[in-house]
């Protein structure tokens, strides 16, 4: 089992990636959002210049972020750079999409990027809006193809499992992203997980881990939102939460406010239902609880096939996090 972890492209990004390394973790999965991180591509290639023992991953590209030749280019770069080290995931988008007032792309057109990426990476011809295209990069500028990187999809519903698996049966995908355990032939299968370990006798509702496993929870309150919005008010401190909102922004503006520090912080109004959280709810998040809880987990994981668990830590001191986890799953 692969123990690799989550980190956001910032300021932070290589120094976290260096105590990844020396901790042990196996790899250093980066987020996609443009307008909330900054961007993936360099914060990768930094990374990997600053590291030696660590690979890289995208957790997740969205396509309609970039042209799919965009992306070919990027994944040449990087395996020209660092031959083996890159694994690129990609998804419908949510938050990356949603932020921008967008919601999920289509199975379909995620599907159809997808595989002409695949093409393209192999040297092939591949057809967008009508018009030939392939990468013709001289031998001189860029890795030459096929270029093999692995390839996988993040997929939560039927839908998309089943888009998954027919890719990787026919060799366009090589793996899954997912955030349950799932048994069956998903290849390189990834666990993404959220989640503290606690210290000894300590309780999921402490202030430290509060903190640190609040941006998880509190992205449910965002789900709901783009969802159903009115029924935000059913949830705990839900209508005082929907009101901050409705005040913060004119419409057409809100989901701006909904999605303020998406998996590394708690601000404002979310403090307010994190407050109201139960011990029970919070220690339900992700894999929270003592280090001992943990390897029953990752043994849970690997016998339903599980290859390697992505650790998302989030919080003010991510650092902790980062450390205990490894600790705890490592040792």
């Amino acid at each position: 089992m692969e123990i690799s972890i989550g980190i956001t492209p910032g300021p932070d990004a290589v120094r976290r990636a260096q105590l990844a390394e020396d901790l042990g973790y196996r790899r250093a999965w980066l987020y996609d959002s443009a307008a909330l991180y900054e961007d993936i591509w360099i914060n990768i290639a930094n990374i990997l210049n600053a590291t030696s023992n660590l690979d890289v991953g995208t957790a997740v590209l969205v396509p309609n972020l970039r042209h799919v030749m965009t992306t070919a280019s990027a994944i040449a770069t990087i395996e020209r750079m660092a031959p083996g080290r890159l694994m690129c995931g990609f998804g419908t988008g949510f938050t990356a999409r949603m932020v921008l007032g967008k919601k999920a792309l289509s199975w379909s057109s995620t599907r159809r990027y997808i595989e002409t990426l695949h093409a393209l990476l192999q040297g092939e011809v591949a057809e967008i809006d009508g018009s030939k295209i392939q990468m013709i990069h001289r031998p001189s500028l860029t890795a030459q193809r096929p270029i093999n990187v692995p390839l996988l999809l993040s997929a939560m519903g039927p839908k998309g499992l089943d888009i998954t698996a027919e890719m990787i049966a026919n060799g366009t995908c090589t793996g899954l992203i997912g955030v349950a355990p799932l048994d069956g032939a998903w290849g390189h299968q990834v666990l993404m997980v959220s989640g503290s370990v606690l210290d000894d006798g300590e309780l999921a509702s402490s202030s430290r881990a509060k903190a640190a496993i609040g941006p998880w929870y509190v992205v449910g309150y965002h789900g709901f939102w783009e969802a159903f919005p009115e029924g935000v008010a059913t949830m705990p401190g839900g209508a005082e939460w929907l009101a901050d909102v409705e005040s913060a922004r004119p419409e057409g503006e809100r989901h701006l406010t909904v999605h303020e520090g998406h998996v590394t912080e708690v601000v404002g109004r979310d403090l307010t239902v994190l407050d109201l959280a139960a011990e029970e709810t919070l220690a339900g998040v992700g894999w929270t609880g003592p280090a001992s809880s943990i390897h029953e987990k990752l043994a849970h994981a690997s016998n339903a096939g599980v290859k390697e668990i992505l650790y998302t830590p989030a919080g003010p001191d991510v650092d902790r996090e980062m450390r205990a986890f490894a600790k705890a799953a490592l040792a």
